[in-house]
């Protein structure tokens, strides 16, 4: 099969196998996105993040509905806790959404997180690059579900939406940092649940706090009734406009890449530290000298650090 070409038409085979050679790291998959990257950065990539069960697969669902109803295409990528046997994904949001992956227009891959404790899978910059390539105009990212920790999508997305929902110890959530300060924009699902308009209250309260222009609006929906879903998807693209019109989208971005550059170097590093021989042998001589009291962690850094230089 030639992936570029396939790639480029839009074959969702193509991109298939495209995900699963850079989940595997393999250098041929990371060769042609070098080669394609001027190709993309035209997809609207959508975080879809919250607490577990707060219903972010059947909200991801409704919203890929309602931007099909728009004549646009889609792509999602769902993921999720990984199984320790084969390091699959276990829950298989795609289950979920069952009647849309057969749709001409919509791609949707379940990807697990592999043991990151971000809320996404380390393969999931690379991912998005394919299907923006493949011609994707938005990409959905929906995050695992690991509560405070779930922060690494904001370095992904364009528009990052957070899903909330009344019963779960959500009025805690909504005094925290962390997850609570990523939200572009707020949603409340099972709103027609009791205590929906308390929570919407108790976030739109932490809201005052917030020191940007931009306001996050809190939205109201019952994803599995379809009620709420076009205001959203309208907020969504009120944030969008917004940070397009503020040059605060190619900020968003260029910090979103140094993130990627970052990254990219940590594992690039670790991999010539451990994959050495005779590295392993250095750092297991100075964690025992550790142990010891010889040494000390610090100085054994500084020790790893001038290895690497030299």
């Amino acid at each position: 099969m030639d992936l570029e070409k396939k790639l480029l038409e839009g074959n969702k085979r193509a991109v298939a196998r495209m995900i699963s050679l850079v989940e595997n790291r393999d250098p041929q998959a990371f060769d042609l996105l070098k080669k394609l990257h001027n190709k993309t950065g035209n997809a609207y990539v959508i975080g879809i993040t919250g607490p577990p069960g707060a219903g972010k697969s059947t909200l991801t669902d409704k919203l890929v509905k309602a931007l099909l109803n728009e004549g646009k295409k889609v792509a999602v990528i769902a993921i999720d806790p990984t199984s320790p046997f084969t390091g699959g994904a276990i829950l298989g949001d795609r289950v979920r959404m069952g009647d849309l992956s057969t749709h001409k227009d919509v791609f949707i891959r379940s990807m697990g997180a592999r043991g990151s404790l971000g809320g996404i899978s380390e393969g999931t910059s690379a991912a998005i690059k394919v299907l923006d390539v493949y011609g994707a105009d938005y990409i959905f990212v929906e995050t695992v579900g690991v509560g405070q920790s779930e922060i690494d999508i904001v370095k992904n997305c364009d528009t990052t939406v957070m899903v909330m929902v009344p019963g779960l110890g959500d009025d805690i959530q909504a005094i925290k940092a962390g997850i609570m300060e990523i939200g572009d924009v707020f949603a409340i699902n099972k709103s027609d649940r009791d205590g929906a308009k308390k929570t919407a209250r108790e976030i739109d309260a932490m809201l005052d706090y917030n020191d940007s222009d931009w306001r996050p609006p809190v939205t109201m929906t019952v994803a599995v009734k379809n009620e709420g879903i076009d205001k959203l998807v309208e907020t969504i693209m009120e944030h969008r406009d917004y940070m397009k019109s503020n040059e605060l989208f190619e900020a968003r971005r260029i910090d979103n890449a140094r993130n990627e550059i970052v990254e990219l170097v940590k594992y690039k590093v670790l991999s010539h530290l451990f994959d050495n021989a005779y590295n392993e042998q250095m750092i297991h001589r100075l964690s025992e000298n550790v142990v010891k009291r010889t040494t000390d962690p610090y100085t054994a850094c500084e020790e790893i650090i001038v290895n690497i230089k030299n």
